[in-house]
């Protein structure tokens, strides 16, 4: 299923802040090399998150799901001064293929890149996070937000990508996402709201 009908879809890309060439670059070889483009954050959603963290000026930014590196470099191009961000991601030819692209960034020393389980970098990383954008395995995100909701700063705020799962949310099928869709939306300790960006994205603040 269509979130958005393609022709608006084409519509809000070509009216939208283009990518920068090397995320451009960045795209294209993802989808020669990892394949997976499905998983690419895209222009759109891309500059979301930059203006979300311009907005909000975050100092410390937790991504849980790396895959090629377009969010975490499109979210560095916005930081403040002194601001980073810990990116986590499993896969470790995925993390080398985004380190490629962090090293020729004028952004990418803002980015420490975290090889393994993000529950386990979780754990190890001190201190409170000021934006987090989940975007891994769907089945994780429960564990994901369970993990870090205690670690948000007074302000802080939770991105959770791909909650409208294709639209399969509404086929019956409950996919993952569900579950998570379900249990933040019985949480009193926070208040939230879908956006049909892309695959849908969902923005978390604490009470």
């Amino acid at each position: 299923m269509d979130i958005v009908d393609p022709r608006i879809e084409e519509y809000l890309e070509r009216f939208s802040a283009p990518h920068d060439e090397l995320l451009a670059e960045l795209s294209a070889e993802t989808a020669e090399k990892l394949g997976s483009t499905s998983m690419l954050t895209g222009p759109v959603a891309g500059r979301f998150l930059e203006l979300l963290v311009w907005f909000g000026r975050p100092q410390r930014v937790l991504e849980i799901g790396t895959f090629s590196g377009h969010s975490a470099l499109a979210m560095a191009a916005a930081l403040p001064e002194g601001g980073r961000i810990d990116a986590c991601e499993l896969d470790p030819g995925r993390a080398a293929f985004a380190q490629r692209y962090f090293d020729r960034s004028p952004h990418g020393s803002k980015i420490a890149l975290h090889v393994g389980p993000a529950i386990d970098t979780i754990e190890r990383l001190d201190g409170a996070f000021d934006l987090v954008f989940i975007d891994a395995d769907k089945e994780g995100y429960v564990g994901y937000y369970e993990a870090v909701l205690p670690r948000l700063s007074e302000r802080g705020l939770i991105v959770a990508d791909n909650t409208l799962a294709s639209g399969r949310v509404v086929d019956g099928d409950r996919p993952p996402i569900a579950e998570f869709n379900e249990h933040v939306a019985r949480d009193p300790r926070t208040v939230q709201v879908i956006l049909s960006v892309r695959d849908g994205m969902t923005l978390i603040r604490p009470v």
